[in-house]
């Protein structure tokens, strides 16, 4: 499962770089928290979660729980307290990476999938 993760990470780096994002750190950590991708799309910094799946029922950013976002709030503090020359606008993203059946990679990018104050 990590190699797939790692791999799916890999695919939404691209994907977001084609779209014209500047991906500014991957796989960030603060202690235990991990922040998948730190990108920067035009004035706003994105901080994202990836989610790879193989084919079946859930949809990837399904499994972006309440506490997940919880932990990714705290871990995106930590970043903007480590990266104080960055202080432009933030928001959170879920890149979404399916396998299909026919081996096909599909990619969905929802940009402001929640906000820092949802619970």
């Amino acid at each position: 499962m990590r190699n797939l993760g790692r791999w799916g990470e890999d695919v939404a780096a691209r994907y977001l770089e084609r779209a014209g994002c500047r991906v500014l750190d991957r796989n960030w950590r603060a202690g235990r928290l991990e922040i998948d991708l730190v990108v920067r799309d035009g004035g706003t910094i994105a901080f994202v979660e990836v989610k790879t799946r193989r084919p079946g029922p859930q949809r990837p950013a399904e499994a972006v729980d309440r506490r997940k976002r919880a932990r990714l709030r705290r871990a995106a503090g930590c970043w903007i307290a480590a990266h104080a020359a960055y202080a432009l606008e933030y928001r959170f993203d879920v890149v979404s990476v399916r396998i299909g059946y026919d081996g096909r990679t599909a990619v969905r990018h929802d940009a402001g999938a929640f906000t820092s104050d949802d619970c």
